[in-house]
């Protein structure tokens, strides 16, 4: 398995070690480390093999060799691939749910306790949007694809990407505003960052689908 770190998170140190929130946001990458192994645990179970890890500024990223048999075996206009994908994105929220949980009901100091919930809800509430390539947006992606083949999930997909991270940028600008939190500002930032290199993919792959249209015509 391939391993990388993203140097920009050292940026991210910096400066919440001057906004006096390091701490927090080490807690929130070592939560981040136990939803990702939920996803690493999930792909096991499901007979998946993983090939690359990658330790970002706002979490780590663990990414699964593609098997030939799970393109064989087709469920309406998607495969078996997709289901999988589905469940594994599904595993990392799962994870920091079952934290909540369980710290809900441990006796530990009222401050490490909301440490804790603060952080894990926040990964929860941030992977369950529906921005590729988080987990909500890999799981609406991959349903699309079941439901109506590759090139129309791509393109709802993305549409969908855009206007909730529009409909986030509004709300986290009042909060923002009102709380002038650096945090927010850098979530909304790396959500920006995510959705913009995704959709230049999405560009060229699009591209590539009109040109096989042409072909076929």
């Amino acid at each position: 398995m391939r391993f990388r770190i993203d140097l920009k998170i050292f940026l991210f140190v910096i400066l919440f070690y001057f906004t006096k929130q390091v701490e927090v946001y080490g807690m929130i990458m070592f939560f981040a480390i136990l939803h990702e192994l939920g996803h690493l645990l999930a792909g096991l179970l499901l007979g998946m093999k993983p090939e690359k890890m990658e330790i970002m500024p706002y979490g780590v990223s663990i990414s699964f060799k593609v098997m030939p048999k799970d393109y064989n075996q087709k469920i309406k206009c998607g495969n078996q691939l997709e289901l999988k994908k589905i469940l594994v994105a599904l595993a990392g929220p799962i994870t920091n749910l079952m934290i909540i949980l369980v710290v809900w009901q441990m006796k530990i100091n009222i401050f490490g306790a909301f440490m804790i919930l603060y952080a894990n809800l926040l990964l929860l509430l941030f992977n369950l949007l529906p921005i590729y390539p988080l987990d909500g947006g890999r799981m609406i992606k991959g349903i699309l694809h079941i439901l109506f083949g590759k090139m129309k999930a791509e393109k709802y997909t993305n549409r969908i990407s855009f206007i909730t991270l529009m409909i986030v940028t509004f709300i986290a600008s009042i909060v923002i505003y009102q709380v002038e939190n650096i945090a927010i500002f850098l979530i909304v930032l790396v959500l920006w960052g995510i959705f913009i290199k995704e959709e230049r993919r999405y560009e060229k792959r699009n591209k590539i689908y009109h040109l096989l249209e042409k072909i076929e015509t």
